[in-house]
């Protein structure tokens, strides 16, 4: 089933829903809700819009209700008259994709600027927070901010993986204690390798967890903590802007580092060509991964033929 936010439409909404995209990153910075779309459009949701324009939310709600309305409310009129001034589409005052099963309200560039525009100049009351954010976007350009303040490479969405790869490590740094190695950080390599092939890495697609639960069948049906001692516990933490962070901090097992060598082997001789490709198949079948790029993330793990 899916839901709608807080954002009430009904047949005369302007709402699209675009089921061919997908939220691919996403923050909220000093209240602002912001984020870029898979197909590299950059947004800002309702709320996020609301708090640049220095005004209550419902009063976004309201223009964007009115959108289509016939004829045109005054202040709509006037702001679908800034868009078509930018040269942009404003039959369209939103564009509603599913994230998490809930409907997400992203507000593209254009729609925002007009909104902006408006409050700041035009609406006939003074609005400083409005005029503020107008001159920062314009100076900086809507698209290269969004980007700059998600941590977005307009070059490709595999970025987006990098940024949140990073994000990943730099939680995890000095959470292990000594003595003891996590699985994460143990296969970044591999991970490296799979968004170099082309596999965009994120909330949804996180190799580790897959190695994680092999592995814990094999210590427990080796025995191994008799050989190597007992595993551990250890608080995991994903990035904010990941679902999983709102039950932060995830237990996680960590392994005494006698393990280690008997760890890469079971990766390298176990693990890579009996589990891996039936994990990255069952990501080409969730649309996680493409299947060429699945195939090569495939081929750079086969063992090298010495020369």
């Amino acid at each position: 089933m899916v839901k709608t936010n807080s954002l009430v439409t009904t047949g005369k909404s302007p709402e699209q829903l675009r089921l061919d995209l997908q939220v691919a990153v996403e923050r909220e910075i000093d209240g602002v809700g912001m984020g870029v779309l898979s197909d590299g459009t950059p947004f800002l949701n309702i709320r996020g819009l609301a708090r640049m324009c220095g005004v209550d939310h419902a009063n976004i709600i309201r223009i964007t209700a009115d959108w289509l309305e016939n004829p045109d409310k005054a202040r709509v009129k006037k702001i679908r008259e800034l868009v078509r001034d930018q040269g942009a589409d404003d039959t369209v005052a939103f564009m509603a994709v599913v994230k998490d099963g809930t409907i997400q309200h992203a507000v593209p560039a254009a729609v925002c600027m007009a909104v902006l525009e408006y409050y700041a100049f035009e609406a006939g009351t003074s609005n400083e927070a409005a005029a503020k954010s107008y001159r920062t976007l314009a100076r900086k350009g809507f698209n290269d901010f969004i980007y700059a303040q998600v941590g977005y490479n307009p070059s490709g969405a595999a970025s987006v993986a990098w940024k949140q790869f990073h994000d990943r490590v730099s939680l995890t740094y000095d959470t292990v204690p000594p003595g003891y190695f996590s699985v994460f950080k143990e296969i970044a390599s591999m991970l490296v390798t799979m968004m170099r092939e082309g596999a965009s890495l994120g909330e949804k697609f996180i190799p580790d967890i897959s190695v994680g639960s092999h592995w814990a069948k094999y210590w427990k049906a080796e025995n191994l903590d008799i050989i190597h001692g007992e595993r551990i516990q250890y608080e995991h933490n994903y990035p904010q802007y990941f679902p999983q962070a709102l039950s932060n901090p995830q237990p996680a097992y960590c392994y005494p580092d006698d393990a280690l060598p008997e760890f890469r082997k079971w990766v390298r001789e176990e693990y890579l060509p009996k589990k891996f490709g039936p994990y990255l198949n069952s990501k080409v079948a969730q649309k996680q991964i493409g299947a060429a790029q699945a195939a090569k993330a495939i081929e750079a793990f086969k063992p090298k033929a010495l020369n």
